[in-house]
């Protein structure tokens, strides 16, 4: 083995490696959040920010939460189908930081919400935000990694893009 193919391959693991953080901190504050509240208990921390315990049977927004049940076994195994795909890009382009960095946590969002589904039949979510009596839906940290890797691959096309031109 080269040493360019040894870079591209330690270079992969690194991202494999951000993304089993991003999973095992998610699966961690899921923990503390089963162990610490009853389901529906809140907790207030600030004047716009509580503590919560709820699940959700759906995807993002409670989407197809009451679906009968089919949706647990199609949203996991659609993780499981994009979490293959991101690997295998994370494979292909191991030199493209900000590309990898994006998919990493979209990786690690998708399997925690995987993990969650498959242990529980439901998503944990213990955010919750809110303005005077309006509630952003109440998400996790798998949810955080997952739009922010969202926010970062939508970024890197734009400069892409930019380049290009």
């Amino acid at each position: 083995m080269g040493k360019t193919s040894r870079q591209a391959g330690s270079r992969w693991l690194f991202w494999i490696g951000i993304a089993v953080l991003i999973m095992v901190l998610d699966q961690f504050t899921k923990v503390l959040v089963l162990g610490s509240f009853q389901y529906g208990e809140s907790v207030p921390v600030t004047s716009f920010f509580n503590l919560v315990r709820v699940h959700n049977h759906g995807a993002a927004f409670s989407f197809l939460a009451d679906a009968g049940g089919w949706q647990r076994w199609f949203f996991t195994v659609l993780g499981i189908v994009a979490a293959g795909v991101m690997v295998w890009l994370l494979r292909s382009h191991a030199g493209q930081r900000l590309f990898c960095l994006a998919l990493s946590l979209l990786l690690g969002g998708a399997l925690g919400n995987v993990i969650d589904r498959l242990l529980h039949g439901y998503v944990v979510d213990f955010l919750d935000f809110y303005w005077d009596r309006w509630h952003f839906p109440a998400f996790n940290l798998a949810d955080s990694a997952i739009t922010l890797g969202a926010a970062l691959m939508i970024l890197d096309e734009l400069l892409r893009v930019r380049r290009g031109r």
